[in-house]
C-alpha cells in the first residue's frame, strides 16, 4: 500500500443541534448560531434572528456586526411593516459576492475539483480520471487544477478554504485519510500536503459526513433532528447525525457499512467481496458490480456513467439493473432505519434520485422489511444534490467548518476584535 507519514492526531468535538421546534436550525455558540439563522432565513431582521437563536437583541447586533466586518453577510433593502407601520428593519443575508470555497472529491476512478459560494451553490467543477493512484502525485494534480478553475470562474471572489472529501476512513481532526483500500492509501496526510501546495486552509472529511452536513445546511430540513445518509457509488458507506452533530467514532470508522450482509437472495453469481465473503452490500451494489452485471447480460457499458445514461433513456436491461440495485439498497436502508430510528434516511444513489421506479422500489423494500419505519414516503428521501453530489461533497467540508466557526482563523477574512 502507498503510504505517507501522518501527523499526530488531536480531538476537537463538533457541536450542533436544533434551535427552533418548527424549523430546526443549528444551535452554535454566538456568532455561528447567528450565521446559521441568516443562512436559513435570510434576508432576515436582526430581531427575528434573536428570536430564532434565543440570543438577546444586543448580542445579535454585536454578532451581526462581526459578520458584516468579515464580509460573510450583507445588509439588504430596508423594510417596514404593513402600510409603512412599525419601525423600519434592515434585513441581513449571506453575502455570496465576496468569497467562495474550493472542494475536491477523490473517487476510485476520478476526482472532482469544484468552487462553491457561501450558500452552497456549485459555481464550477472539473472532473477528470485519475492518471495515477500515487497519493503525492494525485494531490499535487488536484492542487494544480484548482488555480485555473479559480482564474476562470471566481469572478474576483477570494477562496477561503479547500475542503476534501473521499470514501472509507477519514480523520477530520488530523486531516488524514486513514484508509482507502481501493486506492491503496493508508495514513495519507492530505491536509498538510494540500495546505503546502495551495496556501489555503484545508479541511478533510468522509464524503458521507460531508453530504450529511450539506443536507443539514442547504438541503432536506428534516435532517436537522437526526439522519442517516447512505452513499452508494464506487464506495458504499454511511453517516449518522443526531442533534445536528455527526458521529465519527473513536477510530473515525462510523458508517463503515460496505460489508453489511444482505441475506438470502442478494448474491446471484456475484464475485466474492474483498472480505472473502459473498452477499456484502458493496460487492452487490457498487458501480463495479453494476458494470460486471451489465457485461454478463451482454449490455455494453464503457463506464458506470454510460450505464446510467442508458437507463435514463429507457434501455430496459439497464433500468432493470438499477431497479435491482434499488431493492438491495432498500434492504440495507431498512436495517439502518431499524438500528438508528432517524427522522430521515437520505439515499445518495443516482437511480433513486433520477429514476422514479427505483425510488419506489427502494421504499417498497423498506416498507416490507423495516420494523420501525411506518412511512417510507416521508422517511426515505433522495439526495438534495443529485447531479452535483461529488462537486458538493468537497465544498461542503469547507463550508461546514466556516459555519461552525465563522470567527476562526480564516486568513482571507478581515480580522475582527
Amino acid at each position: 500500500m502507498k503510504s505517507l507519514s501522518a501527523p499526530a492526531r488531536r480531538s476537537v468535538p463538533l457541536r450542533r443541534s436544533d434551535v427552533t421546534p418548527a424549523a430546526p436550525v443549528r444551535r452554535l455558540p454566538g456568532t455561528g448560531a447567528v450565521l446559521g439563522a441568516i443562512l436559513d432565513h435570510g434576508p432576515v431582521a436582526r430581531s427575528t434572528v434573536a428570536r430564532l437563536t434565543g440570543l438577546s437583541p444586543a448580542s445579535v447586533t454585536g454578532h451581526v456586526g462581526q459578520l458584516l466586518a468579515r464580509g460573510l453577510v450583507r445588509e439588504s433593502a430596508e423594510t417596514t411593516g404593513p402600510r409603512g407601520l412599525g419601525r423600519p428593519h434592515i434585513p441581513v443575508e449571506i453575502d455570496t459576492g465576496r468569497y467562495l470555497v474550493a472542494g475536491a472529491h477523490i473517487a476510485v476512478a476520478h476526482s472532482t475539483v469544484s468552487l462553491m459560494d457561501l450558500r452552497g451553490r456549485v459555481v464550477a467543477e472539473d472532473r477528470r480520471p485519475h492518471r495515477t493512484t500515487d497519493p503525492r502525485r494525485m494531490l499535487d494534480d488536484l492542487a494544480g487544477r484548482l488555480t485555473p478553475l479559480v482564474s476562470t470562474h471566481a469572478a474576483g471572489r477570494d477562496v477561503l478554504a479547500l475542503g476534501v472529501a473521499t470514501g472509507h476512513r477519514v480523520d477530520p481532526d488530523s486531516g488524514v485519510i486513514v484508509e482507502h483500500p481501493q486506492l491503496g492509501w493508508r495514513d495519507v496526510p492530505v491536509r498538510d500536503v494540500l495546505s503546502a501546495a495551495t496556501g489555503l486552509p484545508v479541511h478533510v472529511d468522509s464524503h458521507s459526513r460531508a453530504l450529511a452536513r450539506a443536507e443539514q445546511m442547504f438541503g432536506e430540513a428534516s435532517t436537522r433532528a437526526s439522519t442517516v445518509l447512505l452513499f452508494v457509488g464506487a464506495v458504499v458507506d454511511a453517516a449518522f447525525a443526531t442533534g445536528g452533530a455527526l458521529h465519527r467514532g473513536p477510530r473515525s470508522g462510523a458508517g463503515s457499512v460496505a460489508h453489511l450482509p444482505l441475506g438470502p437472495g442478494g448474491s446471484g453469481g456475484a464475485e466474492p467481496c474483498s472480505c472473502g465473503r459473498s452477499g456484502c452490500l458493496q460487492s452487490e451494489v457498487s458501480e463495479r458490480a453494476m458494470i460486471r452485471r451489465a457485461a454478463e447480460q451482454g449490455l455494453p457499458a464503457a463506464s458506470f456513467r454510460d450505464l446510467l445514461d442508458q437507463a435514463l433513456t429507457g434501455e430496459a436491461r439497464a433500468v432493470a439493473l438499477f431497479r435491482r440495485r434499488a431493492r438491495l439498497v432498500g434492504r440495507a436502508a431498512a436495517l439502518l432505519l431499524d438500528m438508528f430510528d432517524p427522522e430521515v434516511l437520505v439515499v445518495v444513489e443516482p437511480g433513486a434520485g433520477r429514476i422514479p421506479e427505483c425510488l419506489a422500489d427502494l421504499r417498497a423494500e423498506v416498507a416490507e422489511r423495516s420494523w420501525v419505519c411506518d412511512d417510507p414516503e416521508r422517511a426515505v428521501v433522495p439526495s438534495s444534490f443529485t447531479g452535483s453530489v461529488l462537486a458538493t461533497a468537497g465544498g461542503a467540508v469547507a463550508l461546514g467548518a466556516l459555519y461552525l466557526d465563522p470567527l476562526g482563523p480564516w486568513p482571507a477574512l478581515p480580522a475582527v476584535s
